[in-house]
């Protein structure tokens, strides 16, 4: 059995030496890009596993290359990799699909730790996708699209899709945000200051065009009707 690829996309030479070598250590194959224009022709054709992307890139920065990507191939995991610590940024990652962010400088261990839990939460996520019944709407959550009862539909992103499976595998309780964060996104909830859920929750209600198919919980969470 092959190795499992990472494809590495960052434009500082001894950093993105550096990636390569942490993640062949822990046996990974790697392919690599410092070029966020050519890193998207990559990400578009190659075969690979999982994608770790920097946000400061010359071309397309990591936010265009997230974008564009999720527009073709929205199942593949995406760790962002960025130098700035703002809320902002991890929050503008993780709504345009990433499914996990680094902040830099971090540790070989830290690095190949997140790795591991997005892949294995891929995996896990490959054998729970199906079909949502919603008030006349179809959704595959594998093909990541809402089929409307007139013949129309409307697609949803990898996270979008992980959120609606998470609240469907729930949907007798409301859920909290903290175990949203949690289970969904692979993040520790203590002390994280986001709106993330909320965002995705209001661009899911919108594609579904009824609010009234999530509700809101006063003080427990949110919960699939």
């Amino acid at each position: 059995m092959g190795r499992t690829t990472v494809f590495v996309v960052e434009d500082d030479p001894s950093i993105r030496r550096g990636l390569v070598d942490t993640l062949a250590a822990g046996g990974y194959a790697t392919i690599e890009s410092g070029h966020g224009t050519d890193a998207l022709k990559t990400a578009l054709s190659a075969e690979y596993s999982l994608m770790l992307l920097d946000i400061m890139l010359p071309g397309l920065d990591g936010f265009s290359v997230l974008e564009e990507l999720r527009k073709s191939r929205p199942a593949v995991p995406v760790i962002m990799l960025t130098a700035r610590g703002d809320e902002q940024d991890r929050v503008r990652g993780l709504k345009t699909g990433a499914d996990d962010y680094v902040v830099k400088p971090f540790s070989a261990l830290e690095l190949l730790a997140r790795v591991e839990a997005v892949l294995r939460r891929s995996a896990e996520r490959a054998t729970t996708v199906g079909m949502l019944e919603l008030d006349g709407r179809s959704v595959d959550l594998e093909l990541r699209r809402i089929r409307f009862s007139d013949g129309t539909s409307r697609d949803i992103s990898e996270k979008e899709a992980e959120l609606l499976q998470y609240l469907a595998t729930s949907r007798e309780r409301p859920v909290a945000r903290a175990e949203l964060l949690q289970h969904v996104w692979g993040l520790d909830p203590r002390g994280v200051e986001t709106r993330t859920i909320d965002m995705h929750i209001a661009r899911l209600r919108e594609k579904l065009g009824d609010a009234d198919l999530i509700r809101t919980v006063r003080g427990k969470g949110y919960q699939l009707a």
